[in-house]
């Protein structure tokens, strides 16, 4: 359950954070994005995904080759994507699903 509850949260309000606080943008930076968790007591076990969502391609890779090195990127949005499916959910982080 808090699983659920925690990934919906990246979902639903990451993004009116970020552009709260750094403006409204495509994308945004991984300090950007990391702060924004860290400050807004976002669960940090999922600190992966508020990457995925929000940094270019080439910026993810670079993040997570650096912060993250043991998770693959594509592995890691099929196994929420496929949770979220799993519970049904109709949200916003159904872009995961289109970015694969």
């Amino acid at each position: 359950m808090f699983k659920y509850w925690s990934i919906k949260r990246y979902g639903t309000k990451l993004l009116p954070i970020l552009e709260r606080n750094f403006g409204c943008k495509e994308y945004y930076n991984a300090s950007e994005i990391r702060t924004t968790i860290f400050k807004n007591n976002f669960s940090t076990k999922y600190l992966p995904l508020g990457y995925i969502l929000f940094l270019d391609d080439l910026s993810l890779k670079e993040t997570m080759y650096i912060e993250f090195p043991q998770i693959e990127i594509c592995q890691y949005r099929k196994e929420i994507t496929d949770y979220l499916e799993s519970k049904s959910y109709h949200g916003y982080l159904q872009v995961l699903s289109q970015q694969a």
